[in-house]
C-alpha cells in the first residue's frame, strides 16, 4: 500500500547555517509540497513542538509530520532532545530521524535506543546529500504510513 500524500511538514533541527540552507535547497527541488520548518537548537525545537512561544501560531508553526534532527548542538543536543520529545505523550509519535555528521557507534546506539525511527550520516558531497533527501522523501511521502495527528 501507497501513501502518496502530496504535502508535508518537516521540522529541520540543526545549527548548522549551510547545513539549513542545504537542506532547505534539496527540499526546494522536490515535486512535492514541503512545508520545512527550520529551528537552530533542541530547545528551540521544544519550544516549536509544544507550541510555545514563538510558536504559538499553529498557522505558522504547524506539528510536524517528520523531525530532521542534528546530535551536535549547543545546549539541549540531538539525543537530549530526542528524549525529551519520547517522554512528552503529546509528541512522542513523531517519527525523528537523526541527520548528522557523526557515524560514532555510540551516537547510533543511544539514538535508536532513545526512540529514534532512523540514523542517517551526511554526505559530504552536494549530490549525494540531494541524492538522499530525494530518497528520504521518496519513501516518507510515498510508503510511510504516519501515525494520526491528535
Amino acid at each position: 500500500m501507497t501513501n502518496n500524500r502530496n504535502s508535508i511538514t518537516i521540522l529541520l533541527v540543526e545549527d548548522n547555517i549551510a547545513d539549513q540552507k542545504l537542506t532547505e535547497r534539496a527540499f526546494k527541488k522536490s515535486k512535492k509540497t514541503i512545508d520545512l520548518k527550520i529551528v537552530d537548537s533542541g530547545n528551540e525545537a521544544i519550544n516549536y513542538l509544544h507550541q510555545l512561544p514563538p510558536y504559538d501560531n499553529k498557522q505558522l508553526s504547524p506539528i510536524p509530520d517528520i523531525i530532521l534532527m542534528d546530535i551536535n548542538m549547543p545546549g539541549l543536543d540531538g539525543k537530549q532532545t530526542l528524549r525529551r520529545i519520547r517522554n512528552s505523550q503529546a509528541i512522542k509519535y513523531i517519527p525523528i530521524i537523526m541527520l548528522t555528521t557523526s557515524n560514532e557507534e555510540r551516537d547510533i546506539l543511544d539514538s535508536y535506543k532513545l526512540g529514534a525511527n532512523a540514523y542517517i550520516t551526511k554526505p559530504h558531497n552536494i549530490d549525494e546529500f540531494q541524492n538522499l533527501i530525494g530518497k528520504l522523501e521518496d519513501f516518507w511521502l510515498n510508503y510511510n504510513q504516519f501515525p494520526p495527528k491528535y
